[in-house]
């Protein structure tokens, strides 16, 4: 259960924690960022991905890190241990310069020696790989030849077969513990709504407008996906040597999510919410059994809560999900439960930790639970017995994006308890590691190439107490490259969304790209981020924007006092929650000497009722519709306080944003506008909320264009010469 789990199709299978959400996740199947090879690994010369490079007629290396240099970076993910921990299939995210879109790769690695080799996205993306339980084939998704499909690997002999031929994409693959079958999840399309229609006595070789659209759903449009096409997500299963699928699950509700098998065989679990309301109750979920010859299905849970992401025990006694009661507030950390494969015995094994459990796997004992968690900006794994005791067994795992430091990454655990991630450091993105008796190795170096030449800025904690009052807020400030100490430069606070989320100690290319251009960059996270617990979360229930405002200028002047940031140089921007934030402030001081509101929400009454998740965001952020408490909606709506702006305020939204509609962008612009406040739009052509900064080209120019804005109001100021240089 994720909690920056996207509001858009499935704010049907909702996570409590959705919301505005980050720009990008990091399990997508179409990958949205990353790019070319950079490997230090051996490459087939007829597979590798080619190298962006064009050449130059500089003198010398370019040092500093510049938006070309996107499309010389490359990410790990979805690392994939073999049952046996011999080998880690994972995905390489990497960019293509030709075509300006993230492709994505399946490599093998050797985990003794680190040899690596790619197997499979030669001809189109390859994603999803999925080891069988023997280790000897491997399952996967790619578009190779067209649409997503199926396809299985041989280990031994290479070859590489595909198994359906879908009219949509494949999700969450599951093998049977036989190895004989694979479940699947896949959208069955129906047709869709009708009134009407146009007369029926068209002239041979008339060309006439497109038919009427007609929508019913409430959810009707989803970002990053658009306008929704009729049909539910259900279960299907295939054999693994090819043959017909078989659908299994049925009915006017979406059967989505991680699947898992019992040991026999017998029987499928997975969360859904089948309730005739789910279209406006987003967050309800419960832990289904599906018996597989016959399709029946029993209820395993009941509660008003999301439970969700069953995982059957190895002896197949227990079940572990993720799940959490619904108190109608604006974030719950999701807890760890078990309970006895037929429902009964449930327990919550995370009741005494104050941290939101996400992915799960079981040890091969079966006395322990693997779970993933985020702690003060940091992501780890901890082993959660099943007597409640905790440890941590991995840290430092990062994927959580490449544009801005968001927490992130993925894992996967061997039979012998070996674990595989993805993690980084603050000037490296995300790599595969592996975790062995309490010792972590890197297996990658997808940017070696780049880290040789180019100079980083460097990244250090800072923390400040609230004026408010008094809570302990952190930060991360990225420094310019080559940063002397006592040295002054003009600072921007960069605001991460969500706004349930944080920033850590992560890399991040809109960071790096200020600090080349000489600015200390201060991601902070305010009251309402996530992994400080869910008090403090919940700080901004209901409450949004508020307090936080007065964490964020509290870390900003402890950036100044420690001597860093120039008080006469402070910029800010932020993206999503980050934007909301951004418009707060500048209708808040003065003391910022431009800004850019990147989606941000200016109007909680047209958000509420033009945004993907129509069902979440009054009930849940607001406590009200907009007709039942019009004043709290304006109350807390930035739109509020644009008669205060006189801070120079760029806005930039992408021209397919569902999540924070372009509508709210708009109204902001023409309102700086008609107060004579300097402002400028842009817009991202084709870009979604969680996709701005998906096609390189655009991720650079965007944040282009934000230091161009801030460059016209930094009174002189000059970039000084620094060891980097």
């Amino acid at each position: 259960m994720r909690k920056l789990a996207v509001l858009g199709a499935s704010l049907l299978m909702l996570q409590a924690q959705a919301g505005l959400a980050q720009d990008q996740d990091q399990d997508q199947q179409a990958p949205q960022e990353a790019s070319a090879p950079g490997s230090s690994a051996e490459q087939r010369p007829d597979t590798a991905m080619p190298g962006s490079a064009v050449g130059t007629d500089r003198s010398g290396p370019e040092r500093r890190f510049t938006g070309a240099d996107l499309f010389d970076l490359a990410i790990a993910a979805d690392p994939q241990i073999s049952p046996d921990g011999r080998h880690i299939a994972y995905v390489r995210r990497s960019n293509d310069i030709m075509s300006d879109r993230a492709v994505s790769t399946i490599w093998l690695i050797d985990t003794r020696t680190g040899e690596q080799v790619p197997i499979a996205g030669r001809g189109g993306d390859a994603f999803s790989p999925r080891w069988s339980p023997e280790g000897d084939r491997l399952a996967y998704a790619s578009t190779e030849g067209g649409s997503p499909q199926l396809w299985v690997r041989w280990m031994e002999g290479g070859e590489a077969v595909r198994l359906t031929g879908l009219p949509t994409s494949p999700s969450n693959l599951t093998w049977s513990p036989d190895g004989r079958s694979i479940a699947y999840t896949m959208l069955v399309k129906q047709e869709g709504p009708k009134l009407g229609a146009a007369p029926a006595d068209k002239p041979e070789g008339a060309e006439w407008a497109e038919p009427l659209e007609v929508h019913d759903l409430l959810t009707y449009r989803a970002d990053g996906q658009g306008y929704i096409e009729p049909g539910f997500e259900k279960i299907f299963v295939i054999p693994a040597a090819g043959g017909a699928p078989r659908q299994l699950t049925f009915g006017r509700y979406h059967d989505g999510g991680p699947l898992s098998w019992s040991p026999d065989g017998s029987t499928l679990y997975f969360g859904a919410n089948r309730n005739a309301d789910w279209q406006t109750d987003p967050l309800e979920g419960e832990v289904y059994a599906l018996d597989v010859a016959t399709g029946g299905l029993t209820r395993l849970t009941e509660r008003d809560g999301p439970d969700g992401n069953p995982l059957a025990s190895p002896d197949g006694k227990l079940i572990a999900y993720l799940g959490f009661d619904d108190a109608l507030r604006a974030y719950e950390n999701s807890n760890l439960y078990v309970m006895n494969r037929d429902g009964s015995g449930r327990r919550n094994l995370t009741a005494d930790r104050d941290f939101s459990a996400d992915r799960i796997a079981w040890d091969a004992d079966g006395r322990g639970i693997y779970v993933q968690y985020d702690e003060r900006g940091e992501t780890r794994v901890a082993r959660v017995g099943l007597d409640g005791s905790v440890r941590d067994v991995a840290e430092g795992l990062s994927g959580g994006g490449l544009d801005r430091p968001y927490t992130g990454g993925s894992f996967s655990v061997a039979a012998d308890d070996s674990i595989a991630f993805t993690g980084g450091t603050p000037t490296r993105p995300a790599e595969v590691q592996i975790a062995r008796g309490g010792e972590a190795r890197m297996l990658t170096d997808l940017n070696r190439s780049l880290r040789e030449v180019k100079a980083l800025g460097q990244v250090r904690r800072i923390t400040a107490a609230s004026s408010h009052d008094g809570l302990e807020i952190d930060g991360w400030l990225t420094l310019p490259p080559g940063y002397v100490e006592g040295q002054r430069v003009p600072l921007i606070l960069e605001i991460h969304g969500g706004p349930f989320a944080a920033y850590g100690p992560h890399f991040s290319t809109d960071n790096q790209l200020y600090a080349a251009a000489g600015y200390a960059v201060l991601s902070a996270n305010p009251r309402g981020s996530t992994s400080y617990g869910e008090a403090f979360a919940n700080e901004i229930d209901k409450a949004y924007p508020g307090n936080d405002y007065f964490d964020l200028m509290s870390i900003v002047d402890r950036a100044i006092a420690l001597g860093i940031a120039d008080p006469e140089a402070l910029f800010v921007t932020g993206g999503s929650g980050g934007g909301v934030l951004t418009s707060w402030i500048v209708g808040k001081t003065h003391r910022f000497k431009a800004a850019a509101t990147q989606k941000p929400v200016i109007n909680w009454t047209t958000q509420a009722l033009t945004a993907d998740g129509p069902a979440f965001f009054g009930r849940y952020w607001l406590g009200a519709q907009p007709w039942e408490d019009p004043e709290t909606y304006w109350r807390l709506s930035p739109l509020s306080l644009v008669g205060n702006v006189e801070t120079p305020t760029l806005v930039v939204v992408g021209s397919e944003d569902y999540r924070t509609p372009v509508s709210e962008s708009e109204q902001y612009y023409t309102a700086l506008r008609l107060r004579g406040v300097p402002t400028a739009l842009v817009k991202v052509p084709g870009a979604s909320h969680g996709g701005i900064a998906a096609r390189p080209s655009q991720s650079a120019a965007k944040a282009s264009a934000i230091l161009a804005w801030f460059a016209r109001y930094r009174e002189g100021w000059e970039r000084p010469a620094t060891a980097a240089d």
